[in-house]
């Protein structure tokens, strides 16, 4: 496996600059695919793309697939522990074993077509679903959509959650600019499932979809939501769709953000499983359990609760602007806000910056590996400018900011640990996964 994984991650990876890693289309995902037998073909796919939510509304309806009995896949990224979290089914990531046996097939191939590490690793995802006999695959798109590598498969459903100002410079510096680039994965004739917040984003979703002759299902327009409960393991509320009412639908998700994913994820389960239009059963197994049966992690994790310990993977001022309200709802009253932080080169830093400050958060910069992270030194001093309360320390490692920020703070306090997944990777009270990889893998076949 180490083998395998090093020659993986020696491949191109996108850095959020334009580099080599950024090559979009799809010729080289074809040609990989081809080699491995087609294998993105062997069952249905669901698609989902946008900018917030988008992997935890894709875990959601894998979770609610698993429960109604379905073998899903699910690929996601980026991954947090281990590479072959982003391929995962009913859960579990691929095992070790199976991908080092993919690789060594395949390196060949691989170092024909010269695809990026994102290229390589979703390919290897289908020929794991392929070989393991899935019978439904939730593909979340990578980057943008009309371009991204996850726009070769022929999906039977569409969707796109909220789009947000992220990767402006690739993708374009207005939210309708973003939305026709998500859109680009809708498919003539293909439903897509709405959960698209901004007006005029939407009305570009909207308007591509009908030009393609897509049945448009605006989520929040065709769910009514009653009774939302916040707390700190999760949201409960009430749903009534076009197929039935749900009574005390829980969210094993917290944050009053995740009411607004859960709605897409039960209108597309509701579209795409014949179980669910059946049975509401699936609903409430697969959302209530949808770390377990999805293998989700990083989405407000409470690490603690005195002082509050909060681990989010927002990296954009949306995710942020919720993980913030989710601290401050759950705050004891008087309690300081201490953030420990750390962001890519790309992102929109000062938008970032600006909530840190709204909020009154004593923030402590990390140092996080790798090219594209922002040092931490130059991140304090962003911070300043626009108004940060920063501690003059820097850590030098995610573990290591945890242990001062909880040496600083007092019982009735509350400790953020949010802007990157790598951040969030290094925490070492993070558990790492809702299940082990199973002991063999599918057989490779001849």
């Amino acid at each position: 496996m180490a083998e395998a994984e090093a020659y993986l991650l020696s491949l191109p990876q996108f850095a959020g600059r334009d580099d080599a890693a950024y090559r979009p289309g799809l010729a080289r995902v074809a040609a990989l695919l081809d080699a491995m037998g087609r294998p993105h073909t062997a069952c249905p796919v669901i698609h989902v793309a946008g900018t917030n939510g988008k992997g935890s509304t894709a875990s959601m309806i894998a979770a609610v697939a698993t429960a109604a009995g379905r073998r899903t896949g699910l690929h996601t990224s980026p991954h947090l522990f281990r590479l072959t979290e982003r391929m995962r089914l009913d859960g579990v990531p691929a095992p070790d074993d199976w991908l080092a046996d993919a690789v060594r097939r395949f390196r060949d191939t691989f170092d024909a077509v010269g695809p990026s590490f994102f290229e390589a690793t979703l390919a290897l995802s289908f020929l794991y679903f392929a070989e393991a006999g899935a019978d439904l695959a939730v593909v979340e798109v990578g980057l943008g959509g009309r371009l991204d590598a996850t726009n070769i498969v022929q999906p039977a459903l569409c969707v796109v959650t909220p789009i947000g100002l992220d990767h402006t410079a690739l993708l374009g510096p207005t939210h309708e600019a973003i939305a026709r680039e998500k859109a680009g994965i809708l498919k003539p004739g293909v439903p897509v499932v709405s959960g698209v917040d901004h007006a005029g984003a939407r009305r570009v979703v909207r308007e591509v979809a009908g030009a393609l002759g897509a049945p448009f299902h605006h989520a929040p327009d065709e769910v009514a939501v009653t009774g939302a409960e916040p707390a700190l393991d999760g949201v409960t509320f009430d749903a009534r769709t076009p197929v039935r009412r749900y009574a005390r639908l829980h969210v094993g998700l917290a944050g009053a953000h995740q009411v607004h994913n859960a709605v897409v994820a039960l209108r597309a389960a509701e579209l795409a499983l014949d179980a669910v239009r059946e049975d509401p059963a699936p609903v409430f197994a697969g959302l209530r359990a949808v770390r377990r049966l999805a293998g989700l992690r990083g989405r407000l994790e409470v690490l603690g609760e005195h002082p509050l310990v909060v681990a989010d993977v927002a990296h954009n001022a949306e995710g942020l602007a919720a993980a913030l309200a989710f601290v401050d709802a759950h705050r004891p009253p008087g309690g300081r806000l201490y953030a420990l932080f750390g962001v890519m080169r790309d992102k929109d830093l000062p938008s970032m910056a600006r909530l840190l400050a709204r909020h009154h958060a004593r923030v402590l910069s990390v140092r996080l590996p790798g090219d594209r992270a922002l040092p931490a030194t130059a991140l304090g001093e962003a911070l300043r400018h626009h108004g940060v309360d920063v501690l003059p320390a820097i850590a030098g490692t995610p573990a290591e900011g945890l242990a001062r920020l909880r040496q600083e703070a007092a019982p009735g306090d509350a400790l953020l640990l949010a802007g990157s997944h790598q951040l969030v990777a290094g925490i070492p009270d993070l558990p790492q996964a809702a299940g082990k990889p199973a002991s063999a893998g599918p057989r490779s076949g001849g």
